[in-house]
């Protein structure tokens, strides 16, 4: 379980297919901190630590993962958006988040205004995955409030801490984003379909 409140960002330093498998090597300042065996999200995919060397480790990305989120995507030298589990009795900064992609976006555009930016993302509706005014989403495992909400797409508000302690700095016009649903909004939803 993660709040989408990102602690840092990593950079791949490696990537090795192995059969379906993607081996991910990833430096980062958190790495000390780490243990085989932990649960830590990258760009919102929960990914588990499988070896530790230095300041890098290795997580492992089965085909499936590969093929719904955008780790496919990745590149030696990308940045990834880095936060551990959270522990019992933290606060909450952000909101619920599993660590479970629903499925990819893609931003559409980017707009400054004024000290902050404004991005609007589109995906796939078919998958029956909603949005809400003032709603939660979490985008590359950010924890964002929904603004502009449409059948296939929605905009979030960056302000400029977020901005410049995550990936979306480096996002563009086109860039293959993870998102993951409001948790609760989805159960809702599910219960509204089997009526």
């Amino acid at each position: 379980m993660f709040t989408g409140i990102i602690e840092t960002l990593g950079i791949v330093t490696g990537l090795n297919k192995q059969d379906g498998n993607l081996h991910i090597s990833v430096s980062s300042s958190i790495t000390n901190e780490l243990k085989i065996d932990q649960s830590v999200a990258h760009n919102g995919v929960c990914l588990t630590v499988v070896a530790i060397e230095n300041d890098m480790y290795t997580v492992t990305a089965i085909q499936e993962t590969i093929d719904k989120t955008n780790v496919g995507n990745w590149n030696v030298g990308d940045q990834v958006n880095l936060e551990r589990a959270m522990k019992l009795g933290d606060r909450l900064d952000g909101h619920i988040v599993q660590g479970h992609v629903d499925q990819t976006g893609i931003c559409k555009s980017i707009v400054e205004t004024n000290g902050s930016w404004l991005y609007t993302f589109s995906y796939d509706a078919s998958l029956n995955n909603i949005t809400i005014e003032k709603g939660s989403i979490t985008v590359n495992g950010v924890s964002l409030t929904v603004v502009n909400s449409l059948l296939n797409e929605f905009s979030v508000a960056i302000i400029p801490y977020t901005y410049e302690h995550t990936n979306f700095h480096n996002f563009k016009e086109g860039t293959k984003v993870n998102l993951e649903f409001d948790v609760i909004g989805k159960y809702v939803s599910k219960l509204h379909s089997l009526k």
